[in-house]
């Protein structure tokens, strides 16, 4: 058996790979520490995703749905429902007008879009340009098919966005796709009219297809969701993918859409078709009705906005270096070299692996490292803290008095 698999996944080498992933090493660490500490309660701002459940109108809705016989079968590229609210929210949202059936198809969810988009694009030789860090999905089988992937470091001097002049004229030349998320994760940047601006030129220069993971839509603080559809030009060189997961906190209902250009569209749902036979139609029937009320989002960012208006002063005043973002739930900060306690020896760390998973073992604080573009470790405010601002403070305050105990040096 051990020979039969493919070369893309391993090869006869499948399965024997000893290096540990770290969301992997996260959680061995945090039951290592409730284990060791069965008394002491642990924070897990390391979370990607909802604290809650979603709206109960879109939970009734469902369950009304469910209860339909026609919507028992196959759904295959998407009901009528769904691509009808998707364009009523690009349109209310975004200020984006869309033809629904032409330039609309629903998803199961942004990664298996992702998967399916490379499958459509990706030929042996050609490169995806990604931004690291990042989501790796679009890379991962860009590789599968025998494609290359080019990493945009993003760094603080260029505010998280990518260096678009910064590719080789070599890789450019074989450049295929370039694949962009904002709001950011895992910085929580937002980006800007004039970088998407920047974007549309750059693909039309070198002939790329553009994919935006809009997964964050409308988590924003300020003002209304820049979508990249809203870019002049930006038809004629992408597609957005949108998501009920984050923005309705419906991670699980693992439903969306792909919207923006007709043929990159249409090439989506050509490998869709050979790949899935579509969500649930009472599931896209429900996301159809949350697409139709985006105050339900609305609320749902306050809440993250009134979390980082508390979990950002606390960082500030430990030393760390972070400012609010504009949109998301994530903080994206500078990991320390040094944690000095009052007493004793300096504690060193030589990664922000190191350093979080010293919080995760000492003090019952997770967070998740990224080492990819210097050391950085990512806060998210979807700790567990039912029962609002009182419980939400009560969680800042014990994680401070805990991180409180040392001095952090950079």
């Amino acid at each position: 058996m051990q020979d039969l698999f493919a070369e893309r996944i391993g090869g006869n080498r499948f399965g024997k790979d000893t290096a540990i992933y770290k969301f992997e090493k996260i959680k061995r660490a945090k039951r290592a520490a409730i284990a060791a500490n069965p008394d002491t309660e642990l924070f897990d701002l390391g979370v990607g995703e909802p604290d809650e459940m979603a709206y109960p109108d879109v939970v009734d809705t469902l369950c009304q749905e469910a209860r339909k016989p026609e919507n028992r079968g196959y759904a295959d590229n998407g009901g009528e429902p769904l691509k009808l609210a998707a364009g009523r929210y690009l349109r209310q949202m975004c200020g984006v007008d869309l033809d629904a059936d032409a330039q609309i198809i629903h998803s199961i969810g942004s990664k298996p879009a992702l998967a399916m988009l490379a499958t459509a694009l990706i030929n042996p030789g050609d490169v995806a340009l990604m931004t690291v860090p990042g989501y790796p999905v679009f890379g991962t089988h860009a590789r599968y098919f025998g494609g290359e992937v080019y990493n945009l470091k993003l760094v603080p001097e260029n505010a998280f966005l990518p260096d678009l002049e910064s590719v080789p004229p070599d890789v450019l030349r074989r450049a295929k796709v370039i694949v962009l998320n904002y709001p950011n994760n895992p910085t929580g940047a937002s980006a800007t009219p004039e970088f998407f601006e920047r974007v549309v030129a750059f693909a039309r220069a070198h002939h790329l297809a553009v994919i935006h993971d809009f997964a964050y839509a409308a988590l924003v603080f300020e003002g209304k969701p820049l979508s990249f559809l809203s870019t002049p030009g930006a038809l004629d060189v992408g597609i957005e993918l949108h998501s009920t997961s984050k923005n309705f906190n419906m991670t699980g209902w693992r439903c969306g859409f792909v919207a923006g250009n007709e043929r990159l569209v249409k090439a989506y749902g050509a490998v869709k078709d050979n790949t899935d036979s579509g969500q649930f139609l009472a599931v896209q029937n429900a996301s159809a009705f949350a697409f139709d009320h985006p105050e339900i989002t609305s609320g749902i960012a306050a809440k993250y906005s009134r979390r980082m208006d508390l979990l950002v002063p606390m960082l500030q005043r430990l030393g760390f270096s972070v400012e609010k973002p504009r949109g998301s739930f994530f903080l994206y900060v500078p990991a320390p070299r040094i944690a000095r306690p009052l007493v004793g020896e300096d504690l060193h760390f030589e990664t922000a692996e190191a350093c979080s998973q010293w919080m995760i073992t000492e003090h019952l604080i997770s967070t998740v490292p990224w080492d990819d573009a210097g050391p950085y470790l990512r806060f998210s405010v979807t700790f567990q803290a039912p029962g609002g601002e009182t419980q939400e403070r009560r969680v800042v305050e014990a994680i401070e008095r805990r991180l409180s105990r040392f001095t952090y040096l950079w």
